[in-house]
């Protein structure tokens, strides 16, 4: 089960072991380097403390890696908890400086974001996929745990997981989002579900590996008809982002997602859609046509 809690005796050790965290604080505010222009340093580096006391075991440690992969929403009650903001600014700090002085490095070999705790704990997040907890006491020099280092940099040696690895589409790897014995109809409609559902996360997480977002179902209808159908503004705003993206596709129906937008009263889809170029279908047709002709 999960389970989080709070150790006193590791709030009281660090505290009368604060000189360093003090002095660094001393030479932060004489520099500006808080928001406010006087800062409580006490308040402030006892709130640190309570933070650094707070015990969770690898069940717990795992949901809250995950919820971060999840851009914020938790993976067991699909509730959102975390802003984007929130979510894009600690897995950038997690990638920059989460292990300690080896982040460079880290980055460098692992390329994933990750924190690492002086217990010998090591969150490791790997976005819109999956986040897991580490635990092994055994330390390095630098104050990481040894076979935690040793587990990332062979996750990465095997799957395809690396920040950069899709850049270079290593063939040598296995990339577990890429499933091989699925049918093309089957990602469609699951892309078509997401689409209808309003799940921005799940689109992008079709896109990132390797999904053609403008495929269509047998009745020509693509994602951004089913969007701006359902009217989630947050889907048809991503989707028009796509360069693949056609915004006058036509359906069976000849009916584009602007027809379907207008139909189902969504005024501010609408107004997106128009202003990236879409058409109601006997305008995109007439374009269409006329383009041929042209060509002939």
């Amino acid at each position: 089960t999960d389970h989080i809690g709070f150790c006193n005796a590791t709030f009281q050790s660090e505290k009368q072991t604060a000189d360093r965290n003090f002095a660094l604080g001393y030479l932060m505010r004489e520099q500006g380097s808080f928001p406010q222009e006087r800062p409580d340093l006490q308040q402030i580096l006892e709130f640190y403390f309570q933070m650094c006391s707070i015990e969770v075991n690898s069940r717990a440690g795992s949901v809250m890696a995950a919820t971060l992969a999840a851009g914020g929403i938790c993976p067991l009650s699909g509730e959102k908890v975390l802003s984007p903001d929130a979510v894009r600014n600690t897995l950038s700090l997690m990638l920059s400086c989460g292990m300690y002085d080896y982040s460079g490095q880290f980055a460098f070999e692992v390329g994933l974001p990750a924190k690492s705790g002086v217990s010998g704990c090591i969150f490791l997040v790997v976005p819109n996929v999956m986040g897991i907890c580490l635990f092994s006491p055994s330390l390095d020099k630098i104050g990481n745990s040894v076979r935690g280092v040793s587990f990332a940099r062979e996750l990465v040696n095997i799957f395809n997981f690396h920040h950069y690895d899709s850049l270079l589409q290593n063939e040598g790897k296995w990339d577990p989002r890429r499933r091989r014995n699925s049918t093309r109809e089957h990602w469609v409609v699951s892309l078509l579900f997401s689409a209808g559902k309003g799940d921005v996360t799940a689109l992008r997480r079709y896109v990132a590996s390797g999904m053609d977002a403008s495929a269509v179902d047998y009745d020509g209808r693509s994602a951004l008809h089913v969007a701006a159908t359902a009217g989630h503004m947050k889907c048809v705003e991503y989707l028009l982002l796509l360069p693949s993206m056609n915004v006058n596709m036509l359906d069976r129906w000849k009916r584009t997602p602007l027809d379907d937008a207008k139909c189902f009263g969504h005024a501010k889809i609408v107004e997106m859609l128009e202003a990236n170029g879409g058409k109601v279908g006997s305008v995109a047709i007439q374009r269409a046509t006329s383009a041929e002709d042209e060509k002939a």
